[in-house]
């Protein structure tokens, strides 16, 4: 992995903002710092002032395990023009043939962990998120947790996350496929798309070269973004950067003419 904001990558970004891109990223853990109670997730205001200024030179994506409303009512001022929730399964409306699967699931899972304490069940219509951060003894609530998805009626696919265990349904799309659906949509040369977790590995994985640049929030060994952020907190960094390239290339223009 290569450090994004490096001086030896700066000037690669400014050339990727000036092409037609579609600017995408998770909400959790990458516009919005990690905290205990997934609830109080909120953006800092900087982030979401340049998030505001990005989205009015960009077309903008957010790609978010939660869902869709959810997320949605966490982004401000900001004229996102895709939002997509659970994990890449909600995008207006398409995860209805889901939510039966899902809701069999639900009944399954809060009949299993009834006894757990620690673990929170976050039922997301289309997906389901099983948190154990406030567990005393989290190993022991994930083993619990894995137990009980053992017997879950009906396929599911289970992508473990920081916390949390994601319980998504069997051959739903995943944030990969929702991703390059939108860089269709837009019409885009490319996309950028930053992440921080698990389920964004569906996005990291898809080698582009040239048509899609994927970002970690954290370096990972085992990740395959091809870049990476230190820390959550870089993220304003980035947006700061994209938002100069962009004023920079109409200055560019307006001297031309």
């Amino acid at each position: 992995m290569k450090r994004l904001l490096s001086r030896r990558n700066l000037q690669w970004l400014r050339e990727v903002a000036a092409r037609k891109v579609l600017l995408a990223f998770d909400f959790d853990g990458t516009l919005a710092p990690i905290v205990a109670e997934p609830g109080a997730a909120r953006m800092r205001e900087r982030t979401a002032r340049l998030l505001e200024q990005v989205c009015r030179l960009y077309p903008c994506a957010v790609i978010s395990g939660r869902g869709r409303r959810d997320v949605a009512g966490r982004l401000g001022q900001a004229r996102v023009k895709y939002v997509v929730g659970n994990h890449g399964v909600e995008v207006d409306g398409s995860d209805a043939p889901y939510r039966s699967t899902m809701a069999r699931a639900v009944t399954s899972l809060e009949r299993g962990l009834a006894t757990v304490q620690g673990v929170e069940l976050e039922d997301k219509g289309s997906s389901i998120s099983l948190h154990y951060r406030r567990a005393r003894r989290p190993n022991q609530a994930r083993s619990q947790i894995l137990q009980a998805l053992q017997v879950l009626p009906g396929p599911t696919r289970i992508v473990p996350g920081k916390f949390v265990i994601n319980v998504l349904p069997f051959g739903a799309p995943h944030k990969g496929d929702a991703l390059l659906a939108l860089r269709d949509a837009s019409r885009a040369e490319a996309a950028l798309y930053v992440g921080d977790d698990v389920t964004d590995e569906d996005v990291f994985e898809l080698r582009q070269p040239g048509r899609l640049v994927t970002v970690r929030v954290g370096a990972s060994r085992g990740s395959s973004a091809e870049y990476y952020l230190r820390h959550q907190r870089e993220i304003d960094l980035l947006l700061e950067v994209l938002v100069a390239a962009r004023a920079a290339g109409a200055r560019v223009g307006e001297t031309r003419e």
